[in-house]
């Protein structure tokens, strides 16, 4: 029997539900896959991005080549629809199951599509979309469903989830209306999903992307749902907004829950298919740079919540960020791992986050593996602004990318670079992490708000990291790039805010060079074991080519842009990402992002790279077909349409 309700307190698992677990162990051990297939969006349930193969290694990768390229929409549609437009941006990362490649396409609908030759074997009825040209955009997957011989692609294209027969890739009968659920929350908030959705035993499980308004303190709570795979019917909806009544909503005061919302997951979702816990990474509520309108903590916004995935009901949570101010929001899928720790086995997950900490937890009970202490951080200037006096900090591991900037963290290529910068700087406010956004005066003399670092867009994004299962080492690419929070009043004639966010820029440093010392992107190997970084990487070249220091001769000062990464047995392969991506900060150099390259995993040394005729827009995959290993990435750049290029040995 399906329920519509929101969750309410949970405790965890018992006997019964352990029986459960045990009775359905056999569907989850299909989706989660074999070795030499790819059947989920991150590798695995869990996240994380390994696979167990060893064809492609340090002695072979210098001889990948292009086996195969294929667009980003099928020439079928393209026929059907002459007219027909679509981004550039590709961030489709396919699944491979039981010898067919799954992907959503240049505009949301599936294709199925060989993996050794990249030949179309099936489009996604079209005949949904009516005559006229349809307009879309690609979305980050699908996800697969298989039980007793029914097999299912699952995809979202809004407002839509989905169900289309493996085989085929016509409508599922039975499933919603048509094989489709309409997922519109009402008339005013509409329905946008960027990320796959999630298969955990007999539900599919979704979040969505919601646009923040700045100009309002309403928004719809961004509602996490999980729908029978079978009959589309809603099983149970879980909020991040708690109601009256329910545990949490003592930290929105002044019954700011009654008006707030977002909180939502857009990234992916992470599970433990045996235990039944789906791990839900949320995000910031309305708005995301000023929240006088909501004082208090928010729970459950910027948390890492563990619910049960047959009932909807809350496990555990850790929040991360506290009435955040930062757009801070958990953007990465968290990473389940089994490590062990002074001598002790724990299942574990780890939440990465934008503020460059890993936050570590027993994946049972929510217990932290080391601990996390409140620290004191700066306070608020803005009037109105509530703000809280403390942040947590895990004390293992250590922040894997840069904390806060000061004169002392300003491009030192040259003291006269220096010199250009401190002088850059000068009207913002500068400070440790979690120094909040500032008002941004209508003078030339006045404050242009505070400069955050990590930004809204920095430390780990949305690739994610790679975790070897073998060893316990964990690979986590990041960004430093300054970025500019800044306030400005609200017009009340159009707004009910007291203040908004202003320009959010990414200020050039001196001459286009970035502001602070490098890297700008980076990889950090940590021992999850132990908690201890092991080395640290440039990833990429960077600026190091520009004409104000090209003459210095310097080493690798990384790309800012948003790193993918895939984990194989020997190697680490992580690209640089193309800036193609929204709010790339500035720094790249001439290549902007196009190299691909695969890394010593016990060093960090460059064994290989290469570059692609355009940078990475999703997640790579590798899977074995008819014996040969392949690589497949999607790619796009501003110049170069979007496609899924696929790399194998001769």
């Amino acid at each position: 029997m399906s329920s519509n309700h929101r969750a309410r307190t949970g405790g965890v698992a018992g006997a019964l539900a352990f029986a459960a677990a045990l009775a359905l162990a056999g569907p989850a051990a299909a989706q989660q896959g074999v070795n030499g297939e790819w059947r989920v969006h991150g590798g695995d349930a869990g996240y994380t991005r390994y696979a167990a193969l060893e064809q492609i290694d340090a002695d072979t990768v210098g001889d990948l080549r292009i086996a195969w390229r294929r667009g980003a929409v099928d020439a079928s549609l393209r026929a059907r629809w002459p007219e027909l437009r679509y981004s550039n941006q590709l961030r489709s990362t396919p699944i491979m199951v039981d010898g067919v490649l799954y992907a959503s396409n240049g505009i949301g609908l599936v294709e199925a599509f060989d993996p050794g030759t990249g030949e179309t074997i099936w489009v996604q009825d079209a005949g949904l979309l009516g005559d006229d040209t349809p307009r879309g955009a690609p979305n980050r997957g699908v996800a697969y469903w298989e039980s007793d011989g029914d097999r299912r692609i699952f995809s979202i294209r809004p407002p839509y989830l989905f169900a289309t027969d493996a085989a085929t890739g016509r409508p599922v009968d039975g499933f919603g209306d048509g094989g489709r659920v309409d997922l519109t929350y009402d008339a005013q908030a509409g329905y946008r999903g960027t990320s796959p959705p999630l298969v955990v035993r007999d539900v599919v499980i979704l979040g969505s992307a919601m646009a923040d308004h700045p100009f309002t303190k309403e928004q719809h709570p961004g509602d996490v749902r999980a729908y029978d795979v079978r009959t589309g019917e809603l099983r149970w909806t879980w909020s991040p907004i708690p109601r009256a009544g329910e545990p949490g909503v003592e930290t929105w005061l002044d019954d700011s829950w009654e008006y707030s919302g977002m909180a939502n997951v857009w990234t992916m979702f992470s599970a433990d298919l045996e235990l039944g816990y789906v791990y839900l990474p949320t995000g910031a509520p309305t708005n995301d740079m000023y929240g006088g309108h909501r004082p208090g903590d928010n729970l459950y916004a910027n948390s890492l919540v563990c619910v049960d995935a047959a009932t909807g009901e809350r496990v555990w949570h850790f929040q991360m960020v506290h009435h955040d101010l930062w757009d801070y929001d958990n953007n990465v899928a968290p990473i389940l791992m089994d490590i062990t720790v002074d001598g002790r086995d724990v299942k574990a997950v780890v939440q990465l986050t934008k503020q460059a900490m890993a936050y570590t937890f027993d994946r049972v009970t929510g217990e932290p593996v080391w601990p996390i202490v409140e620290r004191p951080v700066p306070g608020s200037n803005t009037p109105g602004e509530w703000i809280s006096p403390t942040q947590p900090f895990p004390t293992r591991p250590l922040p894997f990318d840069r904390h806060g900037i000061g004169v002392d963290d300003l491009i030192d290529f040259t003291p006269e670079l220096r010199a250009e910068a401190i002088e850059i700087v000068e009207p913002y406010i500068l400070g440790e992490i979690f120094t909040p956004p500032s008002i941004r005066g209508d003078h030339a003399t006045d404050t242009k708000g505070t400069l955050q670092l990590p930004g809204s867009v920095g430390g780990a994004e949305w690739g994610g990291a790679g975790f070897d299962p073998e060893t316990g080492m964990l690979y986590v690419p990041s960004v430093t790039g300054a970025f500019a929070a800044d306030l400005t009043p609200g017009n009340p004639d159009r707004m009910n805010v007291r203040y908004t966010r202003g320009t959010r820029a990414f200020p050039d440093g001196p001459r286009g060079l970035p502001l602070t010392r490098p890297p700008y992107g980076r990889i950090t190997a940590i021992d999850m074991n132990t908690g201890e970084h092991v080395w640290m990487v440039p990833n990429g070249d960077g600026p190091r080519e520009h004409p104000a220091i090209a003459h210095l001769d310097l080493p690798p000062l990384g790309q800012p842009g948003r790193a993918m990464t895939l984990l194989t047995k020997t190697l680490l392969f992580v690209s640089e990402g193309d800036h193609i991506m929204v709010r790339t900060p500035p720094g790249a150099g001439p290549d902007a992002g196009r190299w691909f390259r695969a890394f010593d995993k016990a060093s960090g040394a460059v064994v290989w790279e290469t570059e692609l005729p355009a940078g990475t827009n999703g997640s790579p995959i590798t899977y074995l077909h008819e014996g040969r290993q392949h690589i497949v990435l999607p790619i796009g750049s501003i110049e170069h349409p979007g496609e899924w290029l696929a790399l194998a040995l001769p």
